[in-house]
């Protein structure tokens, strides 16, 4: 096994030996470490002729140790090199640990976060399938994609290296990861290879897949990320849950339910969580040309900075006085405490 940079060494007992190829020793490590902020806000991975993304996190260098509810049209691989995550969907939480991985299917809504305060790292590789089996309708689609896309109890499978079926898919992705990382010439057409002979492994034992939780909530699944998208966009407004429905179309006591047996919250709870995050990160953001708190309530909006100090408190368990000025220098953002510990946003 090739030395790996200070980011990415792990013990070669924890991180899967068929990692064989990583980044010279000269690699910077801001090149490759990358964080929630400037990976899953995008809305695709890769580009339309090479829709495959590789990167190395640091869930410390994430805001409170987690990257938020998201999902995207790309399959996603994790695999992790150090410390302890939880996967969760709408309808289930996995725990992993080094050198196990993790396939999570397309358009699934999940969130990942550290399960302590131990750093976490772990290597995501991200790709589309069409970049294995082309345009629509082809034979290979018809064969080996519509199959995987169609088996909605598949929505999430923990791969462990004590089962030969899982550590032949582990190598798979291992070697990708490596070309991806290391960029040889070629790697391109290496990695669809290694993504054919995963993908082969993948669907020859579909059947056992089914041992995977149903998703009973699909239907609730896709009107939360509806309604979620709807939030993102008009939290800064003063929107009711009459139109956060309404964006779903359906009433406000459905839109209750969904959220409740999704996220196991109501809607305005989600929307006021999700602008105490916001307002904390325009603080870390801004610390160089800090605005005013009441002006930062109101850009995410709070018109009453009463309330926006008092529900800043109950979630982070201090004002946002003290938050900026204390806990942002001290990098205590970045630790799981308060009533952040679960997945929320």
């Amino acid at each position: 096994m090739h030395k790996l940079t200070d980011t990415a060494k792990a013990d070669t007992n924890t991180v899967h030996t068929a990692m064989n190829s990583f980044p010279a020793e000269d690699t910077k490590t801001e090149d490759l470490v990358k964080t929630y902020d400037d990976l899953y806000v995008q809305d695709n991975f890769g580009t339309l002729d090479y829709p495959v993304g590789v990167s190395y996190l640091d869930l410390s260098k994430s805001y409170m140790n987690r990257i938020r509810w998201h999902w995207h049209e790309e399959m996603e691989v994790l695999i992790i090199n150090n410390g302890l995550a939880e996967v969760s969907t709408d309808d289930a939480s996995y725990s992993l640990k080094p050198g196990q991985g993790i396939i999570i299917n397309q358009n699934v809504l999940h969130s990942i976060r550290s399960m302590n305060e131990k750093n976490c790292t772990f290597y995501s590789l991200v790709f589309h399938p069409d970049f294995l089996f082309g345009y629509k309708g082809n034979y290979l689609q018809t064969q080996f994609l519509l199959p995987i896309q169609n088996f909605h109890l598949f929505k999430i499978l923990v791969l462990n290296e004590s089962n030969p079926w899982h550590e032949r898919m582990l190598d798979a992705i291992n070697d990708t990861i490596a070309a991806n990382l290391t960029k040889q010439f070629g790697y391109e057409i290496a990695t669809k290879g290694y993504l054919c002979r995963f993908w082969s492994e993948m669907i020859s034992r579909l059947p056992q897949l089914g041992t995977a939780p149903p998703p009973h909530a699909s239907l609730d699944e896709q009107r939360v990320k509806q309604a979620m998208l709807f939030i993102r966009k008009h939290h800064a407004e003063a929107i009711s849950l009459d139109e956060i429905a309404e964006s779903v179309h359906i009433s406000k006591s459905e839109c209750c339910r969904c959220f409740a047996r999704t996220l196991q919250m109501t809607p305005f709870e989600y929307l006021m969580k999700y602008r105490i995050f916001e307002a904390t990160r325009k603080m870390i953001e801004n610390l160089n040309s800090p605005a005013s708190i009441a002006d930062i309530a109101l850009s995410v909006g709070f018109n009453n900075i009463s309330y926006f100090n008092k529900l800043f408190k109950k979630f982070l368990g201090c004002t946002p006085t003290y938050y900026r000025t204390h806990k942002i220098p001290s990098r205590e953002t970045a630790k799981n405490t308060g009533p952040f510990n679960i997945p929320i946003i």
